[in-house]
């Protein structure tokens, strides 16, 4: 057995945590996966070096309108893939190596799986075979979430392991195939299945998608969902209000029984994507050993200020936040270092505006309150939709149909949510981002500063400038 004075378990965000301050603790880092967690390895970044190649490959699709005929003849699949993991792997590996080498000597790594056997105890199966029995006297939980497959027939059970080689994929093995498909089947309607969705119909394979639900997307923005899927329906296949009753693997690839609308009762791919989202890890550590209590979705719950219900034990990211996003998870990290750092004067986290993208195509990105939830919640609110259409840069592009909308509070001023559908909206919405947190108002934000023309920024512009002005001076 052995002591420290911080147990952390993941090194996603968590492994952020150690710094100067806390170098007189001994630390024990466990990871029981791939140094850097969900967002290094198989998550935001290696997803989004594939969405840049797709944008360049699916360039030709939308040059027809601006007089450029061009055409795509071949994707590098393998060369696409092996650049993007050479990099991602080799920071992994140096992360790892950094965690365990002599310049952290207050640092040591147990690679393996650890589980709570009693409050303040920890059970690691390492990867080599042995067993590792820790104690702390403090713990973070940022053991992050995993890929979640639905109970269909002939799929696997939720965690079951899956292979590059496999007919049928999660997230987290579809981007290391071999070859690109010729079809693939996606099964879900959340921005995984989109940006998915997005990257292999732009390499050129026919994509299917299957979904539930009558739409896309349908947290977001119903504006925002309903022209998502139409435009999503005007590129690739999707079957919408449809289940999977049952999947085999033959000799083509899958087969899938469908129920639904219309007289299609199967559908065959050579890969099928289950992209039905991901679920806390809690669960495999084993939590409530150590007196720590989950909510109904299975995530640890924690206070503003990050603590579980257990003295001493912190959690962040996936495992405990609604919001599975890395920018939240890196926030929380924060908290938690400076909460352990100074105990008598704790810091909490700030949840108020947090943004998102799904980058998909066409791409989005939202923060704050949908109209809907205005509406039900009762927020008194105004609305400006500005269409990209309207301003030089949208006319450049040609840009049919995209929109950044604005909702404010009619008396201050101040915004209450944007929500964006078009070219570059993550980085479009970004002053809308900074103006709610700074508790700016719409109208000083759009006549204060310059605002470069002709940019696609003159969308943030002209939205603001389109809102009733303030009913409180």
């Amino acid at each position: 057995m052995q002591h420290f004075d911080l147990v952390i378990i993941g090194t996603g965000s968590g492994n952020s945590i150690p710094c100067p301050e806390l170098e007189h603790l001994s630390i024990a880092i466990v990871e029981d996966n791939l140094f850097g967690g969900t967002c290094l390895n198989v998550g935001c970044i290696p997803t989004k070096m594939f969405v840049h190649p797709a944008e360049l490959a699916d360039a030709t699709r939308h040059g027809r309108a601006l007089g450029v005929d061009s055409q795509l003849t071949a994707v590098d699949w393998v060369g696409i893939r092996d650049r993007i993991f050479s990099r991602i792997d080799g920071i992994e590996a140096a992360g790892r190596a950094y965690r365990e080498s002599p310049e952290c000597p207050n640092i040591t790594v147990f690679s393996g799986h650890g589980r709570f056997t009693a409050p303040g105890e920890l059970r690691v199966s390492m990867h080599d075979g042995g067993t590792q029995v820790l104690t702390g006297d403090r713990f973070v939980l940022g053991a992050g979430s995993r890929a979640q497959v639905p109970s269909i027939d002939g799929l696997r059970e939720p965690g079951a392991a899956f292979h590059a080689t496999d007919t049928i994929h999660t997230s987290d093995t579809i981007m290391r195939i071999e070859s690109l498909p010729k079809s693939i089947a996606i099964l879900g309607g959340g921005y995984v299945a989109a940006e998915f969705a997005n990257i292999f119909s732009s390499f050129g394979t026919q994509v299917t998608q299957i979904v539930r639900g009558p739409a896309l997307l349908r947290h977001l923005d119903s504006d925002v969902s309903e022209l998502f899927t139409k435009e999503t329906a005007a590129r690739h296949e999707l079957l919408l209000d449809t289940e999977v009753k049952h999947a085999k693997v033959g000799g083509a690839g899958v087969v899938l029984g469908l129920e639904g609308p219309g007289d299609r009762q199967t559908h065959t791919a050579e890969l099928l994507l289950v992209a039905t989202g991901r679920r806390a890890n809690a669960d495999t550590l084993n939590v409530a050993a150590a007196g720590i209590d989950v909510d109904r979705h299975g995530r640890v719950v924690v206070d503003e200020f990050q603590r579980t219900t257990a003295d001493g034990i912190f959690a962040l990211g996936d495992i405990s936040s609604e919001h599975q996003l890395k920018h939240v998870a890196n926030h929380e990290a924060r908290v938690v270092q400076h909460n352990l750092i100074h105990p008598a004067a704790m810091m909490s986290a700030d949840h108020r505006f947090i943004p998102a993208a799904v980058f998909g195509e066409p791409q989005i990105a939202y923060v704050g309150l949908t109209e809907d939830q205005a509406l039900r919640q009762g927020v008194p609110y105004v609305a400006k939709t500005q269409a990209y259409a309207d301003i030089a840069a949208g006319w450049a592009r040609e840009d049919s149909g995209h929109f950044l909308k604005v909702l404010a509070d009619p008396a201050t001023g101040k915004l209450l949510g944007a929500h964006v559908i078009g070219p570059d909206a993550a980085t479009v919405i970004q002053p809308l981002i900074q103006a709610m947190s700074f508790g700016q108002r719409a109208h000083d934000v759009a006549r204060g500063q310059y605002w470069i023309h002709p940019a696609l920024s003159e969308l943030v512009e002209n939205a603001l400038l389109g809102l009733p002005a303030p009913t409180e001076p």
